[in-house]
């Protein structure tokens, strides 16, 4: 005779509940393979967009052969010079790298609007313009490694903000990046120095 506990019996209560158990855990780690999935796509999709260059010119390209000479101009009825625009992204972003790090909490911003932006339109140096452009590569590599870090959490809001995290701090440097890139070609457009 079987006992009661047996899987054949029909209408076994404590199988149903086995049953429902074992199907419940399978959909869960389904789940979660699938939760770790997207987090990795996004992660992907997130370090191609700081890269840039997908729907619009990159850093490289902008930069690129801009004439010495013309790093200071201001055209007619623009508030700003590339260098002024270079400085502007390499500051904002060094801030949000920093701000994202900012374990200790001992990281301040600067001042807004003054401390985001140079006050001469002229770099102050022959070598300044290569330092920004390897500064802001540098900062960029670092946020992607923060990004890559398997203690990072993108959707978890820092403890020393006021509810933003790391997604939201990415797509930032992302479109902040994109938005001053674009008026530097259009800078570029006006000063007759575009290459395309």
């Amino acid at each position: 005779m079987r006992g009661t506990d047996s899987p054949s019996v029909p209408g076994n209560p404590f199988q149903r509940q086995h049953e429902r158990s074992q199907k419940s855990t399978a959909q869960d780690t389904r789940r979660d393979g699938e939760i770790m999935s997207e987090g990795k796509e996004i992660q992907k999709q997130l370090l191609a967009f700081l890269k840039g260059g997908n729907a619009h010119a990159g850093m490289d390209e902008v930069v690129k052969d801009f004439p010495a000479e013309k790093r200071g101009v201001k055209p007619a009825g623009l508030p700003y010079s590339g260098w002024q625009l270079l400085e502007h992204i390499r500051i904002t972003q060094h801030d949000i790298l920093n701000f994202s790090k900012n374990y200790d909490g001992k990281y301040h911003s600067p001042k807004w609007p003054d401390g985001y932006w140079p006050k001469e339109p002229d770099p102050p140096n022959e070598k300044a313009w290569d330092q920004s452009v390897a500064q802001i590569e540098s900062d960029r590599k670092a946020f992607e490694e923060l990004l890559q870090d398997p203690k990072s959490d993108l959707a978890k809001p820092f403890p020393w903000g006021d509810g933003q995290n790391l997604l939201r701090e990415a797509l930032l440097i992302g479109d902040h990046t994109a938005y001053h890139l674009g008026e530097i070609v259009a800078l570029r457009r006006i000063l007759g120095i575009w290459h395309k």
